[in-house]
């Protein structure tokens, strides 16, 4: 058995990695700061109107419900394909990117659902979303 004349090298971590790394960062930020304050430091002066509002914030998602019957809801009002037209018109006028949740009834016709589709469309309703349920018994 060889005998040992030099003591056991402890392991060592090797911290110049992370010390570069956080170098780096610091040299980021440092940078990121210093152009925030340039673009406050500009020396200029603001217009300034009479009146100001509020954005507007988005509204909540019309719902339009097309029962079996082929009945047409919006939100829990019955409405005509004409009237429904109107209505998402006039809503899409007050906000230009109006949301429309369309929910059908399972046993509701292909062409009741198309009819209700191409309402949407006259009324220019481009973010058009369908409502289905997850059926979990089949997976």
């Amino acid at each position: 058995m060889p005998i040992r004349t030099q003591p056991l090298e402890e392991p060592a971590i090797n911290l110049t990695p992370m010390i570069d790394v956080i170098l780096v960062l610091i040299i980021f930020f440092m940078v990121a700061t210093k152009f925030t304050e340039e673009e406050r430091n500009l020396d200029l002066k603001l217009p300034t109107v009479a009146t100001a509002s509020q954005p507007t914030t988005a509204p909540d998602p019309k719902i339009v419900n097309v029962q079996q019957s082929g009945a047409i809801l919006l939100g829990k009002e019955p409405v005509t394909l004409t009237e429904l037209t109107q209505q998402l018109t006039s809503a899409r006028a007050q906000y230009k990117r109006l949301n429309v949740l369309i929910r059908g009834d399972q046993l509701a016709t292909h062409g009741q659902m198309a009819a209700v589709y191409d309402a949407c469309k006259q009324a220019g309703i481009a973010e058009l979303a369908i409502s289905v349920r997850l059926d979990t018994a089949k997976r």
